[in-house]
């Protein structure tokens, strides 16, 4: 009988967009996966997935997919409005689930694909992807080192031009589908995961640039933090500038400034070195020196996602973003949208586990 690390477990796709490509890539070129099947509604898509990976199993229709007994696990990478109807549905046909972020639109449909999740016993992981972002993960290291002191303000932004992107059949055009949810949740679990769960926040919202879309199509918010740390997400789909993630954490001893589209992170040290860091023995001061560390460039490390849901599905482990973790950040998305309607601060509600 074959062990876990020689074991494959068995994909299929649902979507086969430029993000569904990176999933399908990653799975078709991962040592401890198999694609076993393709969906797509869009036949010139479906087609051009197929002749790529030469992938035997296609299906315009995604019930058909998610039916089919060869198949172990399931990615969705479909718009989401989608997100809610398809989870529950496969995980009632006996599949693993990862579903693409944000885990739904509302808190009542997180609970609708949490309550599947726990009913049929199989696992449910979100797509929170900036979690498996080289720069993003080396930040949070060195901040757990120590390396930047204790953390007192940490700020994210999501910056990206929807002009030319309203998605196939524009599903971003959605007045369900605000912003600050559907591109603002990266930012925003971002900042959850290095910082905690932030307990209060007071957003303002504008609709400037994109006037034809039913949604504000700017937001800033103000977050409290665990340990009276401070915290900003600002979040632009008009804006006229390339895509970006920039985010900076600010320590009592350094500052880092990433993103994920660079092939550094920048830290600022009040005194290299020190017990434990990766700058060596104490030295010079360094506060306004800023060192360049090198990191990969992988903007959306699908490989890297997969990879941890693959694990945890062979070594029966938790996923590493669980529904309650995709949950959390639509509740602080949520939250957000409710301050700036009402032009007051709200206490964010979690959910149980």
């Amino acid at each position: 009988m074959s062990n876990a690390c020689e074991k494959k477990v068995k994909f299929g796709v649902v979507g086969a967009s430029w993000m569904g490509m990176c999933h399908i890539r990653a799975v078709a070129n991962h040592p401890k996966m198999e694609l076993v099947a393709i969906c797509d509604n869009i036949e010139q898509r479906l087609n051009e997935a197929k002749a790529e990976t030469g992938v035997s199993k296609t299906y315009t229709d995604w019930h058909d997919l998610i039916n089919d007994t060869e198949i172990e696990a399931v990615v969705l990478c479909v718009p989401d409005q989608l997100h809610v109807e398809m989870t529950v549905a496969a995980l009632e046909a006996g599949k693993e689930v990862i579903c693409e972020k944000p885990m739904a639109l509302s808190i009542e449909e997180c609970e609708e694909m949490r309550a599947a999740e726990k009913r049929t016993s199989k696992r449910l992981m979100i797509g929170q992807i900036c979690r498996h972002t080289p720069a993003f993960q080396f930040t949070k290291e060195l901040i757990e080192k120590g390396e930047i002191g204790e953390l007192y303000y940490v700020e994210s932004e999501y910056a990206h031009d929807y002009s030319h992107s309203p998605g196939t059949s524009s599903w971003r055009v959605d007045s369900r589908r605000e912003p600050y949810i559907g591109g603002g949740c990266h930012a925003v679990d971002l900042l959850r995961w290095i910082a905690g769960n932030p307990y209060e926040i007071t957003a303002y919202s504008n609709h400037k640039c994109l006037t034809d879309w039913p949604v504000n199509d700017c937001t800033i918010s103000i977050l409290r933090f665990p340990n009276d740390v401070i915290g900003k997400v600002f979040v632009s789909i008009g804006c006229k500038r390339d895509y970006t993630m920039r985010s900076c954490f600010y320590g009592t001893k350094g500052t880092i400034i990433c993103d994920n589209t660079s092939p550094y992170i920048t830290i600022y040290k009040d005194t290299l070195g020190g017990k434990d860091s990766v700058f060596g023995e104490k030295g010079e001061s360094s506060r306004n020196i800023p060192i360049r560390l090198p990191v990969e460039l992988s903007n959306h490390n699908t490989y890297g996602e997969l990879e941890s849901f693959a694990e945890s599905i062979l070594n029966d482990t938790p996923v590493p973003t669980s529904s309650h973790d995709g949950e959390c950040t639509v509740a602080v998305c949520i939250a957000a949208m409710e301050s700036a309607k009402s032009g007051k601060s709200v206490e964010i509600k979690y959910p149980e586990k």
